[in-house]
């Protein structure tokens, strides 16, 4: 999930640069910018076995991408990121908790999953969000990996009935019926659908806009109280001029 807001006033111009999390301080740092927005800000329950910190079963096998102010010395923006090889020692992929995600087997060996993604308030602007997207750019290109995948959140705040709206609206985005997937506790957007217009979250829009495929209905997720759709993005469909753009940018 990832939340964004207007930018802010900061004392100082932030120097941003991003790359994987180099040492367990910056992974902590990370881990307690999650707990402060999906907890704090956002309301989610979270199952913590230290006081602000988002741990779970997956954190360990994951990797962190992360962007620091290095003018202030923060860790200001994070995905975490789970290999195909990872998710094999950890027995699965964090999506399958709310997907059953068997018509992607055969994608499997080369298919990494991207979640816990948040940006500090102070710094939810263009240029942070470009730097997390070069970031895994570069990632998927070094390890030669074919598909993300991920679950990219809707808030629930009215009920749902926005989230029904929104999906109602993404058919042309619909995967391939030989790549959708199955939400185990699903949303019921026939009942909440009432046609309101609703504002796709920008998450979601950059990821359509890069050639992703949503894989089929939202599911609900009761700890974040969260309708979440499953991405699909094939590398293959990303245009050549966009993927350029993200892998030849480090810093901002």
């Amino acid at each position: 999930m990832l939340q964004l807001a207007d930018r802010t006033q900061r004392p100082h111009k932030p120097r941003l640069h991003v790359g994987l999390a180099q040492s367990e301080s910056e992974i902590r740092a990370a881990k307690k910018l999650r707990y402060r927005v999906f907890a704090e800000e956002l309301g989610a329950r979270l199952n913590c076995r230290e006081p602000g910190i988002d741990h779970d079963l997956y954190d360990p096998y994951c990797e962190h991408l992360v962007v620091r102010d290095e003018a202030a010395g923060r860790i200001v923006g994070t995905y975490r990121i789970l290999s195909p090889q990872s998710a094999k020692r950890v027995g699965g992929y964090y999506s399958e908790n709310e997907f059953d995600l068997t018509r992607l087997q055969l994608l499997r060996e080369g298919m990494v999953e991207i979640g816990r993604s948040c940006i500090d308030p102070d710094y939810r602007t263009g240029a942070t969000i470009a730097l997390l997207w070069a970031g895994l750019a570069r990632y998927m290109a070094e390890g030669s990996y074919r598909h993300l995948i991920g679950c990219a959140s809707i808030g629930m705040a009215d009920g749902g009935h926005a989230a029904a709206n929104l999906y109602r609206g993404l058919g042309a985005h619909l995967a391939p019926i030989e790549y959708r997937v199955f939400p185990r506790h699903p949303l019921p957007v026939e009942r909440l659908f009432d046609g309101q217009p609703a504002e796709l979250p920008p998450l979601i829009k950059g990821y359509l806009r890069a050639g992703a495929w949503i894989g089929g209905e939202p599911a609900w997720d009761p700890d974040f109280n969260t309708a979440d759709l499953l991405i699909l993005l094939p590398m293959a469909r990303i245009d050549q001029r966009y993927a350029r753009h993200f892998l030849e940018k480090k810093a901002a």
